[in-house]
């Protein structure tokens, strides 16, 4: 059984509102516009990580993470890519990857909007937390918590975080 925390576009804010959910977490993924290497480190250096790249993220970021990633987790196939287009009208890219790959759970970020649906087309659970951060137009902050236990997801639980004033 693994307890998950996943979240999306924190472009460089991370503040304890958010981190004391880690703490409960096996695993921490992050899908993109992480904002900086410095959080990659204060995430990864007490916590498990899986973490993608988004178009914010700068060339030192797009080097030492990777743009997508594939990986197995109690028996699920999962696709993290910060960008996959609408939800059932995704990219060129990510249709091929869907294709080639044949995830069970597709993350990504990148809309700042939260949603949680299945692609019954496909065959996948689509998660996209919505956004951690403070930049941009979303005026609650979310992330999602939930359970993997041999092909089955359980307790899934959206967090909403109040925002806070931009400096």
């Amino acid at each position: 059984m693994k307890k998950i925390i996943l979240l999306s576009d924190t472009h460089g804010f991370l503040d304890d509102n958010i981190i004391r959910y880690f703490e409960e977490a096996d695993e921490v993924w992050h899908a993109g516009d992480i904002g900086s290497m410095e959080m990659i480190d204060r995430i990864s250096a007490e916590y498990p990580l899986r973490a993608v790249w988004g178009n914010i993220d700068d060339q030192l970021m797009r080097r030492s993470i990777p743009e997508k990633l594939e990986f197995e987790i109690e028996n699920f196939k999962v696709l993290m890519i910060h960008i996959a287009g609408k939800f059932g009208v995704y990219t060129p890219q990510v249709k091929s990857l869907i294709a080639q790959y044949s995830p069970d759970i597709l993350v990504c970020g990148h809309s700042h909007i939260l949603k949680i649906v299945y692609d019954h087309k496909n065959s996948l659970l689509y998660l996209n937390p919505g956004a951690a951060g403070i930049s941009g137009f979303h005026k609650v902050r979310t992330l999602v918590r939930f359970m993997l236990h041999d092909k089955k997801i359980s307790d899934m639980q959206i967090i909403e975080i109040a925002s806070v004033q931009k400096c």
